[in-house]
């Protein structure tokens, strides 16, 4: 498995309405050079969700990416996805951690506050998420989180940091360079005309600051 650093695409059921489409889009994604692949979908069709993180995670497996599942911990097992993202209303880490094999990845939504990042690292999270930094299109009414955070971040936690939120090719390497070990994009990556070229260009992000 790759480790937790680099692109971290995040998938929208809207961008990508079926399977193949779905495939299609997050296997560009994969050959611009998206590290981390999350499925999140958040319908109430359980049979469309399951043939989908299965087909994922048969892709990301392939192509040796870490494949997550959003808030479903159940779906994650189901499909022996590499792991999940909670949100803070979803299931806790430890429950999360006890269903799940001993090596899954967990991380945990911390939106704009430390101190939910403490906790969630002390309660094992493999990873930790921060945003939104930018306006998002994804999720519009998300509270605003200043960049200064993923430096205060860096100073006191020791997992890797997610940053989130409105990250594009233009903003990616002032949100890397103030801290962040992966950056989370969805609409971004997935609504660009060429997604691979795209990913490419979010990847050469990370290498400039290498």
């Amino acid at each position: 498995m790759n480790p937790l650093h680099g692109l971290y695409a995040i998938t929208d059921n809207t961008l990508m309405p079926d399977d193949e489409t779905l495939l299609t889009c997050v296997r560009a994604a994969i050959l611009g050079g998206a590290q981390i692949i999350q499925y999140r979908d958040k319908t109430a069709d359980t049979q469309k969700r399951y043939r989908q993180a299965c087909l994922l995670n048969e892709l990301c497996r392939t192509n040796a990416r870490t494949f997550l599942i959003n808030d479903d911990v159940k779906l994650a097992l189901a499909c022996e996805a590499h792991g999940v993202h909670l949100g803070q209303q979803d299931t806790s880490i430890e429950t999360a951690r006890d269903l799940l094999p001993h090596h899954a990845v967990i991380g945990m939504t911390c939106h704009d506050q430390l101190s939910l990042a403490t906790t969630a690292a002390l309660s094992g999270a493999d990873y930790v998420a921060f945003g939104a930094f930018y306006p998002s299109k994804t999720k519009p009414d998300a509270k605003p989180a200043p960049l200064t955070l993923l430096a205060e971040a860096k100073t006191i936690l020791s997992c890797p940091i997610v940053a989130i939120g409105g990250i594009t090719v233009d903003n990616a390497y002032q949100t890397i360079t103030a801290g962040a070990d992966m950056i989370a994009v969805v609409h971004s990556l997935f609504s660009a005309e060429s997604i691979i070229q795209q990913a490419e260009a979010f990847a050469l992000a990370f290498n400039r600051n290498v």
